[in-house]
């Protein structure tokens, strides 16, 4: 039985209610949980490195597996969230991650930890996460836009405080027991955001649409498209922007300073869609997102100083919040709420694709050219076609206006 058509009928359990909110408090911890989690990762490589004298590569693999886990998964995740509904996800999610983590803790090779902490990080935080996401666009009506925000607000929060948390415990604790000690963490959070989780209450308003039509269509494949290059572009300075400043003459800790402040800002963007939404429009707003992230480059592209790396990071900061927290408020527009677990899922596989190919293509540019100004010019061109391919991209504001979506 699909237990997501099942309908509170309370007041408490109508949209917009307080109950609404909860499942935004909800969303908020499995977002801050999952990425935060996943993010941590940098402060566990150095000590993993040395004790299983692993390469570099071998060793970053444990994430790179991790995030493609992750976004893979995300269509079935969100699928099974649609038929089975959130609580159960969610819970699967924090036992899968939990002790993901905790048997991390007990290998002795690496492979082992490919299994336990790739897979099972990834495996379970896309249990947890494109579910709770999910089911927010039901709950809300009036205020969905700053309910998608607060929810999204959760990831950018949690890669601020897990990472910084997790180093300081593997200096007191030593890598497996941290490692053991977050897998206990991630259980108990998780576990108490799969006992708030209900679906949602709206119904599919019209004639449910066929799956295949939608990711078909051309609305999606343009907003995938668009996905797909600027987050490419938004992965070059994730990977390459602190050893920019290293190369220019500055810190490794002015290098990751800028990196925190790009995080930081994000979360102003994310709270913000709620104000800046209702009075521009989702779609204009979203559009908006993604100019300012492409423009972004061209102040990194001629920064004479470390100042206008300062206003790059800002500006790519505010743009990438906007668009992470608009997202979901863009597909339920175009395609309703009805099964978006498996849209969302199926959507951000293209982050997965991002994943590979920025770092790849702009490290292959880097090293052919020998100069990270082309990179730079990499990232800006990918940017820039990710903004043209939704520029004139039609997006009603509301899903009971939403056009059929046009099949190619």
């Amino acid at each position: 039985m699909n237990v997501s058509v099942l309908k509170p009928t309370s007041a408490a359990s109508l949209p917009d209610s307080r109950r609404a909110w909860v499942m935004v408090l909800a969303a908020f911890t499995v977002g801050f949980v999952t990425f935060g989690t996943m993010y941590s990762f940098g402060a566990f490589f150095a000590p993993m490195a040395a004790e299983f004298q692993a390469s570099r590569a071998a060793t970053s693999a444990f994430f790179s597996i991790t995030g493609l886990i992750f976004y893979l998964a995300g269509s079935v995740a969100g699928h099974y969230g649609d038929r089975f509904g959130p609580a159960v996800m969610t819970a699967l999610g924090a036992a899968v991650m939990g002790g993901g983590l905790v048997l991390t803790g007990f290998i002795g090779r690496m492979w082992e930890g490919y299994l336990t902490y790739g897979i099972g990080v990834g495996v379970g935080a896309a249990c947890a996460y494109m579910p709770t996401l999910a089911i927010l666009g039901g709950w809300f009506t009036r205020q969905r836009n700053a309910a998608l925000g607060t929810a999204a607000a959760g990831t950018g929060c949690g890669m601020l405080v897990v990472p910084p948390l997790s180093a300081v415990l593997i200096e007191q604790f030593g890598w497996r027991i941290t490692s053991m000690i977050m897998g206990a963490g991630c259980a108990v959070l998780l576990g108490l955001a799969a006992m708030l989780v209900r679906p949602a209450p709206l119904p599919a308003a019209g004639v449910q649409r066929p799956l295949r039509g939608i990711v078909r269509s051309f609305e999606f494949l343009m907003l995938y498209f668009s996905w797909v290059l600027a987050t490419i572009a938004l992965f070059v300075p994730f990977v390459f922007l602190p050893a920019y400043v290293v190369t220019h003459g500055g810190s490794q800790v002015a290098g990751a300073a800028l990196l925190s402040l790009l995080g930081g800002v994000s979360i102003f963007g994310r709270l913000g869609i709620g104000v800046f939404a209702d009075k521009i429009g989702t779609a204009r707003l979203f559009k908006v997102s993604v100019f300012l992230m492409a423009a972004s480059y061209l102040l990194w592209i001629i920064a004479p100083s470390y100042v206008w790396l300062v206003g790059f990071a800002m500006m790519l900061g505010l743009g990438y919040g906007l668009r992470i927290a608009l997202m979901p408020a863009v597909l339920i527009e175009l395609f309703g709420v009805q099964n978006l677990g498996t849209i969302l899922g199926i959507f951000f596989t293209a982050s997965g694709i991002s994943a590979v190919l920025g770092p790849l293509l702009a490290g292959f540019i880097v090293d052919v050219t020998g100069s990270y100004q082309w990179g730079i010019g990499f990232a800006l061109a990918a940017g820039t076609l990710g903004f043209a391919a939704v520029a004139l991209l039609r997006i009603p504001r509301d899903e009971s206006i939403a056009p059929r979506p046009r099949s190619l």
